[in-house]
This record gives structure tokens, sequence and C-alpha cells, in this order.
């Protein structure tokens, strides 16, 4: 039996997509991967080296789990500070801690924090009841953003509010129905582009940035990314500060995503970070030397940060989102694979829903414009198997 002792151990909070993408890379380093998850056989559970099913609310799980890995990091920003807290209590090893993703987690203290750096970001303000949202209302104009302070993602928990009439509505809509809740507004931003970047920091506090991109979304989920962004030098350079600043307020691990908007007169301003690897950064797969992923792995555990240089002129990724209600096994990969420019991933999900992510397509090309061309042909001809005929085909006919 093979004596795996001297290989380090990562442990991932998480199985989904995020984590199983860090397992491919994990496995590359050499790094064993266990994961915890709430439930049998996830996308990265069914690779890794350890599935532990089970909830991180459940501390003595969470403690054994933790106790296995020399260091342990997450999927996504849901979990619980006061949860991810035990793992550092106990005196094993979090990155990113519990005290960043904490700051990132309520989006309102996200805010504050990123505000008190002194990064530009849109007015917002804490409300408790409908009547403080109208109030925010009258002194910043509609239409404003009223958002969930937690758990918020891809629309969920926001509601764009266009009058005073639809506040009520909006308000039930995010906290079903509670009239007295703990939620913020942001004043609307007219952006003329979304931009995006990744921000990888070491545990020593040293960065290495990811070129700045272009986002483009669809019913609220992330479609396109293009890389690079089509902006000014000035734009480019004013997003690569205010993300790199933002990152090390809230003394930030590990790699980041960081999304912006810029407005007409060139104005760039912080909308959201995310603390793990991140949808629009995807793209680094194999349009950077070394992917986010990669670069997570070296930085949590404490090795030196890879180069973030684009491998072609232009790159770009597009989700492949559901389309129906159906299976998650493709129906037609000679259809994509045949061209040789496109890189499909298939995130092993069981089941397809409409607007469900279950994968991505990045093309390389010398153009911007021609990778995204390439990357939207190829998502149009991929099917995936109906719900009547739920097969999943072993040689591509």
């Amino acid at each position: 039996m093979n004596d795996f002792s001297s290989f380090p151990t990562l442990g991932i909070l998480g199985g989904g997509q995020l984590a199983r993408m860090t397992a491919i890379a994990a496995f590359q380093l050499g790094v064993r991967v266990h994961i915890m998850e709430r439930f049998p056989n996830s996308p990265a559970g069914s690779i890794a080296q350890k599935e532990v099913v089970g909830d991180p609310s459940d501390h003595e799980l969470l403690q054994s789990f933790a106790a296995e890995c020399g260091v342990v990091t997450l999927e996504s920003e849901f979990i619980n500070e006061g949860d991810l807290a035990v793992v550092e209590e106990a005196g094993g090893v979090l990155y990113p801690s519990s005290r960043s993703v904490g700051k990132i987690q309520d989006k309102l203290t996200q805010k504050q924090t990123v505000e008190e750096a002194g990064i530009p970001v849109a007015p917002f303000r804490a409300v408790s009841t409908p009547d403080e949202a109208a109030t925010f209302g009258e002194e910043f104009g509609y239409p404003f953003v009223l958002k969930s302070r937690r758990g918020g993602y891809d629309g969920y928990g926001n509601a764009t509010i266009r009058s005073r009439e639809e506040i009520v509505d909006g308000w039930e809509k995010i906290t079903g129905g509670a009239l007295r809740n703990a939620l913020y507004c942001e004043a609307f931003v007219h952006f003329t582009k979304e931009l995006a970047l990744m921000v990888t920091r070491g545990v020593s506090g040293e960065i290495a940035l990811y070129p700045v991109v272009e986002t483009v979304q669809k019913n609220h989920i992330c479609h396109t990314v293009t890389a690079p962004a089509r902006v000014s030098e000035e734009v480019a350079a004013k997003a690569r500060n205010y993300a790199q600043q933002a990152i090390e307020a809230i003394e930030g691990v590990g790699i980041f995503g960081v999304e912006l908007f810029v407005t007409a007169d060139e104005q760039v301003l912080i909308n959201e970070l995310a603390p793990r690897p991140h949808n629009s950064g995807h793209y680094t797969i194999e349009g950077c030397i070394t992917s986010q992923f990669e670069n997570h792995i070296r930085a949590v555990m404490g090795w030196p940060l890879g180069d973030t240089s684009l491998r072609a002129p232009g790159v770009a990724m597009v989700n492949i989102l559901g389309r129906e209600d159906g299976s998650g096994a493709v129906e037609n990969y000679r259809d994509v694979l045949s061209h040789p420019g496109l890189h499909l991933h298939i995130y092993g999900k069981q089941s397809s829903r409409k607007g469900r992510k279950m994968g991505h397509i990045t093309a390389l090309a010398e153009s911007p414009e021609e990778a995204v061309r390439m990357a939207e042909e190829g998502e149009k001809r991929l099917l995936f198997a109906s719900a009547a005929n739920q097969r999943i085909p072993t040689n591509g006919r």
C-alpha cells in the first residue's frame, strides 16, 4: 500500500465545480485533496482522495476533517464566519482566514471595508424597514438596488427598485415576507462596462494580478468573459490599483475575484469581492501561464506565486448554462471538440436545469473579438442529453 504521508493535503470546504477545478490543479502539484460537502458524490468529491459528507456547522466533524489537512480553504463565502473560526481555534491553518471571509460574506461590511480603504464604491446605506429604503430612494433617486446582506449571488437576494411603489414587493421577494430585516440599499450605477480581475495574495503579502477582463451577464449570471478588457490603460490601471487595495484591506490570502463598474466618464467603482476562485477567472486555465486555481494553491500553501500573463492576444470564456431540465451528460462531444481552438470543461453535475452552470468553453485567438466568436459558437453547438434520454455517450457518437 502506498504511503502518502509525505504529500501535502489540502482540505476544501465545498464540493462544487470551483472545488473540482481547484482539486485538478492540486493533483498536478502532487497535493492530496480532501472534500467536505453536505451531500455525497459532489463534482469535487467524486475525484478527491477523501470525501467527508457533512455540514461545517457540525464542529466536531469539521475539526476532525481539518486535523487531517495541512491547509483548509473554501469554495464559497457562504460558510458562517463562526464555523470557519473553529478550524483556527483548533490549531488548523485556514486561508483565507475567518476574519477575511467575515469582512466579505456580510455585503454591507464588505462595502464599508472597501470604502474605508479609500476605494470608490456606489453610495450605499443599511436599512431595516421599507420606509428606510424609501428615504434612500428620495436621497439618491430611482432606480436603486435593494440587497440582502448575506447569501446573495447570481441575482438572488437582489431587487432593482424603480419607484417607491416597488419597495415592499422587492423587500418581500428578498426576505420571504418579513417587513423588518437587515438589508442595504445601493445606488444604481449607469455603467458602460463591467470589469473583473483576479487577485492572488500570498501568506507573506506578495501580490499577483491577473489581466483586467470584460464580463457580460445573462439573467444576472456571468455569461461571457473577454481578456484583455477593451478599455483605456487609465481605466485598467485604476481597476488593478483598486482591486489590490481591496484585497490588502481585508488581509486576504489566496485567490480573490473583484468585480468593477466603469462609467461613461471612465470612473471605476468596485462592485463586489469574492474570497475564492471566481467564474470570471476560469479563462486562466488555458489562457494564462498560471491558472487562478494553481495560484490559489500556491498562495494558501505558502509557495511562490506563478506568472499571470496571457498565453494569446485574445482569450474568451463562455459559460455553458442549462437550457432545460435534463441530464448533465453531454450528447455531442464530437461537434464541439472538432474545433482545435476550443477547450471544453464539463463540471460533472448529474442534472441540468435552466440557467444552471454546467460547464464552460474557453477559446484562444489572435484577438479578443475572434476568441469571443469561437467560444460562443462552441457553446451554441453543445447539447446535453434530454430528460427522456439520459445517457452518457462513451465514444462521442
